[in-house]
């Protein structure tokens, strides 16, 4: 008769088992989240990069993200299913968290989450099926959303194109002159450095003071103290000697004593008050200046701040639909104007103008392209049938830069508006021109939002909203009439 094996046997036997699964399950995490995906690319080779901005193609599942140089990263993506399509538009990273979880999808886990939307959208890192396969979010590799995460900053433009465009160097002449301002904010946290500098240095001489003020009332009062000890020995003794003549004696001396010492405590104390007045005048001086240099760091510190907000990014949009120009930084509204389109009932298209970098006393701009909801070029369902490698190694379509330059010709904004935002623009500053109206996605805390109305938003539209924060721009009054060309002096 065969042996049963023992309780021993068949523990040891599902452990092994369990084991087994387990190293099998890990691996599959492993290569699910840390493994580089097939089409990861990189042209990092260990310098610092600073992303700029990052183009999602739709129709080719593939992110590339640019930096001042050019490309820097690319890899295949997933974007929104058939119903729930990732909007094709213009984003701005607004919001970035490394652990994220859902709140509309089962708690699902989206590691690495750069959000473009307050309704939802975002990249994060997430399975990638070959496929448009989220509910409107754009998954990215695993390791290619770390990466991509630890490089990018708040601000970062995304776009979210229909086909892959690529931007292309764009010379205008009269667009955004831009002046040297780094040089202010140096001078301004060099003054808030040397305020707080001072204020410190008030704190503790006012310290000291207190101090020292404390220290010269304890001697006076010990000085009392030993005064009134004195007089008690006496007093004792007289007691103890009592019935005697010299006893007698010793009485009425105490007893003179005694009545002139009110006069002699008071003469005392006016001495040593007189004594401590210059004391407690430094406490007073000590605190006032504590008080003045606390105040002046204050504004210095704000002053600074200001100073480097002001060096943020400057993004300016103008709406043919509209026809107003609108200014934001930092995620703020900050001037809003009229402006005159020629021929405005005919299209102009949809171009993203990004100031790259200064070149001497210049600033090189690039420029992106997309026309009445679709880049420049024939796209044939961008959010069709699933996509593989094949549609990933379609070339991108570089930008057409006559489209732009025929956009700009066509606008004429107020030179005092101008002048205005030349004084606070600087480099990763952009210009958006569009047939579109911002979305309701601009709002507070975010970068201007524009959505190709021509392109599918399923993955928009069954997203619940916030109710839109209505946000206050600064309006020129009274202008006389005003022509010319965009930018002109």
């Amino acid at each position: 008769m065969k042996r049963l094996p023992s309780a021993e046997q068949l523990l040891a036997l599902v452990a092994g088992l369990a084991a087994v699964m387990t190293a099998g399950n890990d691996a599959g995490a492993a290569n699910g989240r840390s493994e580089r995906a097939p089409g990861f690319e990189s042209r990092i080779a260990g310098e610092p990069v600073e992303p700029m901005m990052a183009i999602v193609s739709l129709r080719n599942q593939r992110i590339t993200v640019y930096d001042a140089k050019g490309w820097i990263l690319r890899a295949p993506v997933s974007s929104g299913q058939k119903g729930r399509e990732t909007p094709a538009g213009i984003f701005s990273v607004i919001e970035k968290q490394a652990e994220h979880y859902s709140n509309l999808y089962d708690d699902a886990y989206m590691p690495h989450m750069q959000r473009i939307t307050w309704s939802g959208i975002a990249l994060h890192g997430g399975p990638l099926p070959g496929h448009p396969a989220s509910h409107g979010c754009i998954r990215m590799p695993y390791d290619f959303a770390r990466q991509l995460f630890d490089k990018t900053r708040l601000g970062m433009r995304v776009i979210v194109a229909p086909t892959d465009v690529v931007p292309v160097d764009f010379v205008y002449p009269a667009l955004f002159p831009m002046r040297p301002r780094a040089g202010t904010v140096a001078a301004a946290v060099a003054e808030a450095d040397a305020a707080a500098g001072k204020a410190d240095a008030a704190r503790l001489a006012a310290v000291t003071a207190s101090r020292e003020a404390a220290r010269a009332m304890m001697r006076v009062a010990e000085n009392l103290k030993l005064g009134a000890e004195a007089q008690l020995a006496a007093a004792e003794l007289a007691a103890a000697s009592a019935g005697s003549a010299e006893a007698k004696q010793q009485d009425e001396d105490a007893t003179a004593k005694a009545a002139a010492r009110p006069a002699e405590l008071e003469a005392q104390w006016l001495a040593a008050n007189a004594e401590l007045q210059p004391r407690f005048a430094a406490v007073a001086s000590a605190r006032e200046a504590a008080v003045t240099a606390e105040k002046a760091r204050v504004v210095a510190a704000e002053a600074a701040r200001k100073a480097a907000l002001d060096l943020e990014p400057v993004s300016v949009f103008i709406s043919r639909k509209t026809q107003h120009l609108y200014v934001r930084q930092a995620f703020q509204p900050v001037l809003e104007s009229p402006v005159t389109i020629r021929d405005a009932d005919l299209p102009i298209g949809t171009h993203v103008f990004t100031a790259i970098e200064r070149t001497g006393g210049d600033i090189r701009w690039s420029v992106v392209s997309l026309k009445g909801g679709q880049a420049d070029g024939t796209v044939d369902k961008p959010h069709g049938s699933p996509r593989g490698r094949s549609a990933q190694s379609v070339e991108p379509m570089a930008t057409d830069p006559a489209a732009a330059k025929a956009a700009l010709d066509r606008i004429t904004i107020p030179q005092d508006v101008l002048d205005r935002i030349a004084g606070i623009a600087s480099p990763r500053s952009s210009l958006i021109i569009s047939d579109e109206e911002l979305s309701s996605e601009t709002g507070k805390d975010t970068e201007f939002v524009v959505l190709m109305s021509g392109e599918p938003q399923g993955g928009i539209k069954f997203r619940g909203r916030a109710p839109v924060a209505k946000v206050r721009y600064e309006r020129p009054r009274d202008r006389l009439p005003f022509a010319g060309p965009i930018f002109a002096r």
